[in-house]
């Protein structure tokens, strides 16, 4: 009773302090590996001794195989074909030659400056050339970079799992094999890699297939019951898979995760969400019950020439890989670089070198300890470092996705046409969406890209671009709707920029507001007014550039004409990025404005001189806001 009281505490306390790094890291918005790392340590065999993995057996391995199986399938999960057919190229190579790269790089510098015997340098590199979507999932999100580079990354951390798992494992194996000679016969290796991955793929597609079908059939299960046959499903697959051939367990997840991804299931993003909150715990737990086991001694009889070793991987290792593997890639040298910098290691590389250690020690092979140490100190210090450097490193390279142009309008108003024209005049693509067929049709002919459709429908979303897009416009004329549709978007997508037309008088506390990015373009009200202004040709566009001198005064006159209902403004170009202007944000200095003035001669002028109508107008300075008066 005793003993089972204290495995209970244990795995009490291992959630506890799970979660509570989880807390810290949000609160503290850093990544939480960073504090599961350090509870872990603290907790464990070098700290408080109140959590020993030891004494959960074999079952820290069950453990270990059931979570990372989880956290796998929900990485695949995640990742779109198409998203994915965009980076294939560079993702391909990333998969295979930055595995081949890393293998053989990381293997020789373990061995010509750690001191490794080839057998464990070869090891090492083995179980490095992963990244992990524990790691870069949350980091990326953290940073919010441009959706071509996170995709990359992402996708990366996904597929290189399995392979860089399966890996390992034949060269373990190869290792057992020669008595604990590493003269590699590259032909066992490649053909033990190439089965698992083969029989791994081909059952996660098949149990994906099948539980498609049963969850597309079964409508009458509830949401929390299809969840949970979808758990059931995974363990299920992954079982079968590592019945068949060792270790194909987790290609299979992923096979299967990418498999439900694309097929379209009912209530896919709550199926998302569920697994997304399971695979939280789990990597919680297993961070904390990993990092318990290490000895803070191995680290120091690593020495120096370990930690040179780790930064070589990061220095010199992984941008060669990144360098080749996108050589012919359209990413420029600003996404390449962050590309190169980013690769931290994750959960997979621990479970991994944890489970090694253990059974290179029953073989009675020298290095066990100093294997697990290394590789968690591969850990440590790519979290550590890149982690920490990600976010300022992408702002300086200027690849947030607060640079990340388009827009995705929603409703083919007057006015949402004219905000497409003058993001299309600055280079920029613009997907209209509207349900109208009429309303398409005038965009259409207007020379704008539109589909009629209703923008509830995330497939239509998909097909408009919204995960390249830098900014998503609710501009219909009801303001109750345009909520809906961004909170609906936001879910689905999380855009960088979500503007919408809001209902009049919508109280500050709107649950919408707390979002990140989202901010109101105008009211009902006045977007209707301007709407009709628009129609009428009543308006003149113009545009002025906000100087040093006479800043205050130039500020002062453009928000009298919003007040007195005679300016709208209407874009804001800043350092370079265009977005949609706020009537009650004043400029900066170097801010090019758009706006439309209201003009009602303009109509009148424009009947008995012929000239064009508004939809063709193209901005320009204007007397009546770029002469100041002294007030």
């Amino acid at each position: 009773m005793e003993g089972s009281f204290s495995l209970t505490l244990q795995i009490i306390l291992t959630v506890l302090f799970g979660i509570g790094a989880q807390v810290l890291a949000g609160f503290l918005k850093l990544p939480s590996i960073v504090f599961l790392l350090i509870f872990g340590v603290s907790l464990g065999n070098s700290g408080l001794h109140w959590i020993q993995p030891a004494n959960f057996g074999d079952g820290l391995e069950v453990i270990v195989s059931l979570s990372v199986a989880i956290i796998l399938f929900e990485g695949g999960l995640n990742l779109g074909l198409r998203e994915l057919g965009q980076v294939s190229g560079s993702l391909r190579n990333l998969v295979t030659i930055g595995t081949l790269i890393t293998l053989i790089g990381g293997g020789l510098a373990a061995h010509w400056l750690a001191e490794f015997p080839w057998y464990l340098a070869f090891l090492y590199g083995s179980l490095v050339v992963v990244t992990g979507p524990t790691v870069v999932g949350p980091l990326i999100k953290q940073v919010q970079v441009q959706r071509s580079v996170a995709t990359l990354l992402e996708g990366e951390g996904v597929l290189i799992d399995p392979v860089g798992a399966i890996l390992a494992v034949v060269v373990l194996e190869t290792i057992f094999n020669t008595n604990v000679s590493v003269e590699t016969d590259i032909i066992e290796i490649a053909m033990g890699l190439i089965l698992r991955l083969g029989v791994g793929l081909a059952i996660g597609v098949g149990g994906g297939w099948l539980l498609s079908n049963f969850l597309k059939r079964a409508t009458f299960l509830s949401e929390d019951v299809s969840n949970l046959v979808v758990l059931a499903g995974v363990w299920g697959v992954f079982g079968a898979a590592q019945a068949s051939l060792s270790e194909s367990g987790l290609m299979a997840t992923v096979a299967m995760g990418i498999y439900l991804n694309s097929s379209a299931l009912p209530d896919n993003r709550l199926l998302r969400r569920f697994k997304g909150k399971l695979t939280l715990l789990c990597v919680s737990v297993l961070f904390i019950l990993l990092a318990a086991e290490l000895s803070l001694s191995s680290f120091g009889a690593l020495g120096w020439g370990s930690v040179i070793t780790v930064a070589v991987l990061m220095l010199v290792i992984r941008p060669f890989s990144v360098a080749i593997c996108t050589w012919t890639s359209t990413f420029n040298w600003r996404q390449k670089l962050f590309v190169a910098w980013i690769a931290p290691r994750g959960i997979v590389s621990a479970s991994v070198a944890s489970l090694f250690s253990l059974l290179l020690t029953e073989r009675g092979i020298n290095g066990g300890d100093a294997i697990k140490s290394i590789v968690f100190l591969t850990i440590m210090m790519t979290v550590f470092i890149q982690g920490l450097t990600a976010k300022p490193l992408a702002k300086l390279l200027r690849i947030t996705d607060t640079h990340t142009t388009g827009a995705v309008i929603i409703g083919c108003t007057p006015l949402g046409r004219l905000v497409a024209r003058l993001f299309e005049a600055q280079g920029e693509s613009v997907v209209l969406i509207d349900s109208d067929p009429e309303a398409c049709a005038t965009a259409i002919a207007e020379g704008l890209t539109a589909i009629q459709t209703s923008a509830l429908d995330s497939h239509a979303l998909e097909k408009a671009g919204i995960e390249e897009m830098g900014a998503f416009m609710a501009l219909t004329n009801n303001g109750e709707v345009n909520l809906v549709l961004a909170q609906n978007t936001i879910n689905e997508f999380n855009p960088p920029r979500v503007c919408v037309i809001a209902p009049d008088n919508l109280p500050e506390n709107n649950p919408l507001l707390k979002n990140k990015g989202v901010r109101i373009f105008m009211e009902q009200k006045t977007f209707k007014t301007w709407n009709q202004y628009l129609k009428d040709g009543q308006i003149k566009l113009g545009k002025t550039l906000f100087k040093e001198a006479g800043l205050a005064l130039q500020q002062a006159h453009t928000q009298a004409l919003i007040r007195s209902g005679e300016l709208l403004p209407l874009m804001l170009k800043r350092q370079g990025n265009l977005q949609l202007a706020k009537t009650t944000e004043n400029a900066q200095i170097g801010d090019e404005v758009f706006y439309l003035l209201h003009d009602p001669r303009s109509q009148l002028l424009k009947q008995l001189s012929g000239s064009r109508s508004p939809d063709v107008l193209t901005p320009e300075p204007l007397a009546e806001v770029e002469e100041v008066p002294i007030y």
